[in-house]
């Protein structure tokens, strides 16, 4: 390995009481140890900062920095202050819920060192329920045809997978700080709750991507997650988004897509995002939203997604009774995301 480059890990955090030592040690563990670790407490109500505070008072290349709530939907904020804090050259996403494997830093710095031209480097993570004990799945597969345009290489390529799903787990992402800065800092558009796919989105056009195929890290999945709260509208944010960037982007035309096979896309990804929505509600028992959104699912967006659509109708039946809709998942085999 070459210079040892500073690292500054982004770990934005609202109420991770539960996860965010999980989170911590996992970057106290990593074999690459020149890094900071800047914990963005987004006004938490349970003992977030608490937590956080006994790490930076053990550790001092910890720091705590609490801000009064602002929300998901001003995330970018949130994050564009941890890079204006930041002494690192690179730059790593670590959410307070999630963690990572102790050869993370180390594989990727060095990937980056050994590839001057390359703007971020990703890898392989787990998708795991709220306690570990469950994995639902790993992500990215290796095995679909569109893998190979994993590493952006040619540059502008991956917007091949990324106009109809974000492949890259957000935790697993290494990026160099001066690259970041270029484009104006972390990216958030179309009221979605997220800055990864946006910031992606403009950094695909810049430079190659480096993935290294080995998993690297967790990231749970339960049902009370903020994110979980919308689903149906951040499916609409990702429409839009390539919408936007096959009318304006000259990208765009090396793709060979038209909006005719975007909407088609998203029609059925509506269905499933109203279907899941309502599932999600039901979980919290917020019963008559979830009959909203069970309805939107059977009802919308034309004759795809049939078994979406019947699932959607079973929903809706268990919501009149107030019925546990895991339950019955859980008889079926399927994966529940009931909170343990």
């Amino acid at each position: 390995m070459g210079k040892r480059e500073l690292v500054t890990i982004l770990t934005p955090t609202y109420n991770h009481e539960k996860y965010l030592a999980d989170c911590i040690e996992s970057v106290m563990a990593q074999t690459y140890q020149d890094w900071e670790m800047i914990i963005l407490n987004d006004g938490s109500t349970d003992r977030t900062a608490e937590v956080a505070a006994a790490y930076r008072d053990a550790d001092s290349r910890i720091r705590l920095v609490s801000q009064e709530n602002v929300g998901i939907f001003r995330l970018s904020e949130t994050y564009n202050k941890g890079v204006a804090l930041s002494n690192g050259s690179y730059l790593a996403i670590l959410e307070g819920d999630d963690c990572w494997v102790p050869e993370k830093l180390a594989l990727q710095v060095e990937a980056l060192q050994n590839s001057p031209a390359a703007v971020l480097c990703w890898s392989m993570a787990r998708c795991v329920n709220a306690d570990k004990s469950t994995v639902y799945y790993t992500a990215p597969d290796l095995q679909v045809a569109d893998a190979r345009f994993y590493n952006n290489d040619p540059v502008g390529s991956i917007m091949n997978i990324f106009l109809y799903r974000n492949c890259i787990p957000a935790l697993t992402i290494l990026l160099r700080k001066d690259v970041l800065q270029k484009i104006g800092g972390f990216k958030q558009v179309y009221h979605l709750p997220l800055v990864d796919l946006p910031t992606l989105y403009e950094l695909a056009g810049i430079g190659s991507f480096i993935f290294i195929p080995e998993l690297l890290g967790d990231w749970r999945n339960y049902a009370t997650q903020v994110t979980k709260t919308y689903p149906a509208e951040m499916t609409e944010g990702f429409y839009k988004m390539a919408l936007s960037f096959l009318t304006t982007n000259p990208v765009a035309s090396a793709l060979q897509m038209d909006e005719r096979e975007i909407d088609q896309y998203y029609a059925k990804r509506m269905v499933i995002a109203y279907a899941r929505s309502g599932r999600y509600k039901l979980i919290r028992k917020e019963y008559s939203s979830a009959r909203r959104d069970y309805l939107k699912a059977i009802f919308g967006y034309g004759l795809v997604e049939p078994v979406w659509k019947l699932r959607a109708a079973t929903g809706y039946f268990l919501s009149l009774f107030h019925l546990d809709v895991e339950g019955l998942a859980r008889l079926m085999g399927k994966r529940s995301y009931t909170e343990k």
